[in-house]
């Protein structure tokens, strides 16, 4: 990751629509497939704001990340169990001690996201399970993804394929982020210059906008839940051993 992407992150993550809605989707999954208590594991864990919300949870948490930079910000918020790490190496976790694992946007970083999803499937326990996110749609695939170091969006099947050879299996699989998939279409197909310039950098809108984003995927996590999206801008996984 760029450094200036974490910088936007660290900024961002505590409001801003897509973070937020993110998080509470992940939050309403882990809490149904595996509740607290138990040690939580984040790969990929960026700003660490994701951490600091499963802490107060209940849950134990640690995290890995290949950024220095992304281990010491985490570790100035409080989070002292974070550690660099490279995802695609075996994790520096005791063997079936983690409870629920997330790698949420992660994947696509990855060169070998096979050996990353074994790697975390050898730190979870008998009973326990892992929740990935990805961004979907390779035709989408822009300068955007290329300046965020992205190495694939992703179709259903192709995620179904990485899990089932990494020995997984999946519980549950859905979409989310379909009311921004018209404008990102539009910004993703005939915006690419823009990408390359000024970065992939998130809009910044104002208040109202902001919040009334945040209320429609409160109302989309209904749909997620039952019957499911037929389509999203990511796709999102509940995955057991």
């Amino acid at each position: 990751m760029d450094p200036k992407h974490l910088q936007e992150l660290i900024d961002l993550e505590e409001g801003y629509w897509w973070h937020v809605a993110k998080r509470r989707l992940v939050v309403d999954l882990v809490r149904r497939h595996f509740p607290p208590p138990g040690l939580l594991v984040e790969g990929g864990f960026g700003s660490g704001r994701n951490l600091l919300e499963f802490q107060c949870l209940g849950y134990d948490v640690a995290g890995l990340d290949s950024m220095p930079e992304s281990v010491a910000h985490a570790r100035s918020q409080g989070l002292s169990e974070v550690y660099v790490h490279d995802l695609c190496d075996p994790w520096p976790i005791q063997p079936g001690s983690a409870r629920v694992a997330l790698l949420l946007d992660v994947l696509e970083h990855i060169a070998d996201p096979v050996a990353a999803l074994r790697h975390a499937s050898s730190a979870i326990a008998d009973g326990g399970g892992m929740v990935l996110s990805v961004p979907a749609y390779p035709s989408l695939f822009s300068d955007w993804d290329r300046h965020l170091g992205h190495f694939r969006r992703y179709t259903q099947d192709e995620l179904r394929r990485q899990i089932q050879a990494a020995n997984l299996r999946i519980l549950w699989q859905g979409r989310w982020n379909a009311f921004s998939l018209p404008a990102a279409w539009i910004s993703r197909r005939f915006g690419r210059s823009n990408a390359s310039t000024n970065g992939a950098t998130f809009p910044r809108l104002p208040g109202v906008v902001n919040r009334l984003l945040i209320g429609c995927a409160a109302l989309e996590r209904r749909v997620v839940r039952w019957p499911g999206l037929p389509v999203g801008l990511s796709l999102v996984a509940v995955i057991g051993k």
